[in-house]
């Protein structure tokens, strides 16, 4: 069966909010976002139905979940009722999709994603080489046009970079040069009741400064769910482990990081749901560890500038047929809740602070166009 073209809009949603205040910048937000938040609402109720989670059920978790991003941070929460009010929505419709990954994770009918990020050092100017990445966000095709690109500002840090309609944050790089490449896991106990993880990666952009700072808040969150977060500066690097088990940092291979939707260290891996990613996970790490392995190292031919950087990373992540699918396009013989593929691709680089998000696959970047948010600038270009 062919693969089948993913849907896109003619024109992609950016979204700007600027104020000191949560509520008012989730106001900006949530009014932005009037229409398409209730059409995101509605792919996800479709979801949860068809992972046999009643709407009753989805209101106690969206409930518990607000009450534990007000007990952690009252300000995330507040920005979320700022979204609410500003999209005409009510304030539990967005705890339920900040809190999709943690709610669906009842689910065995609507297994997850895919996505794939490499974090690898390229060379600087002067100086040490410096750390770049680059993922594929794959998710339900039915959600194609429901994300927008982001510029967050009048928090600790600005912050640029990629969400879900009305969810607070996922992919991006903060004006302090921290960026953030966020996949999903799937561990046995993964339940609402923490903070969500789509919640903590906002939290995280806009609160640290840098990788350690990162690491410590993500230490201290209470976390009753399970991602990976590919975390890096200019000259740091962290990829952690994310589950009800704990938070543990996953060692670097030859200075470079790969990443696809296992567990990499053994305590969490002991409880990881096996069923909803493997053997395609491995595979797909395999297939690009394989490709970078191959390739010349940093100072050897590789790219320096950040457009070039972007555009060397994205061809690892490009495969056909027959080739584990890190470049993924949905089945259209797949049903509802299984036909998902790669909608958007993401490169992070600290030293300028750009996010480069093209609207496509890698294998599209050839016929399309990064589009470049800084996050230390009022506008965008692309």
């Amino acid at each position: 069966m062919t693969p089948t073209p993913i849907p896109r809009p003619a024109h992609r949603r950016h979204v700007e909010a600027a104020a000191d205040d949560p509520f008012s910048r989730g106001v900006a937000r949530g009014e932005q976002l009037r229409e398409s938040v209730p059409a995101a609402l509605e792919v996800y109720d479709r979801l949860f139905t068809l992972g046999g989670i009643s709407p009753a059920q989805v209101r106690d978790d969206a409930e518990r979940a607000l009450d534990a991003v007000g007990r952690f941070r009252p300000a995330a929460r507040a920005e979320m009722a700022g979204i609410a009010q500003g999209s005409g929505t009510d304030t539990w419709h967005i705890g339920c999709l900040n809190a999709r990954t943690e709610i669906l994770a009842r689910s065995a009918a609507v297994p997850p994603g895919e996505c794939t990020t490499i974090v690898r050092r390229r060379p600087a100017a002067a100086g040490p080489p410096r750390p770049t990445g680059i993922q594929t966000w794959d998710w339900h095709v039915e959600l194609a046009a429901r994300w927008h690109t982001l510029a967050s500002r009048g928090g600790r840090h600005d912050v640029v970079g990629l969400t879900e309609d009305g969810i607070l944050g996922k992919i991006g790089i903060n004006s302090a040069g921290l960026a953030l490449h966020f996949n999903i896991l799937g561990h046995v106990d993964d339940r609402v009741g923490g903070i969500p993880v789509h919640v903590l990666a906002a939290l995280v952009l806009e609160e640290a400064g840098s990788v350690a700072e990162a690491v410590e808040l993500v230490r201290g969150a209470p976390l009753t769910s399970s991602g990976s977060f590919a975390l890096f500066d200019e000259s740091d690097v962290a990829l952690l482990d994310l589950s009800p088990a704990g938070v543990f940092t996953v060692p670097p291979e030859h200075g470079i990081h790969v990443r696809t939707n296992h567990f990499l260290t053994p305590a969490p891996a002991a409880g990881e749901k096996t069923w909803l990613y493997q053997p395609d996970s491995t595979a797909r790490r395999a297939l690009v560890r394989s490709r970078l392995a191959e390739a010349p190292g940093p100072g050897h031919g590789a790219a320096t500038d950040g457009s070039g950087a972007a555009d060397e990373l994205a061809r690892y992540l490009v495969t056909g047929p027959g080739e584990a699918p890190v470049t993924c396009l949905p089945d259209p013989a797949a049903p509802f809740g299984r036909r998902w593929g790669s909608l958007a691709t993401v490169a992070l680089d600290p030293a300028d602070r750009t996010a480069r998000i093209l609207d496509g696959t890698p294998a599209d970047l050839p016929t399309h166009t990064w589009h470049v948010l800084t996050a230390t600038a009022a506008t965008s270009t692309g």
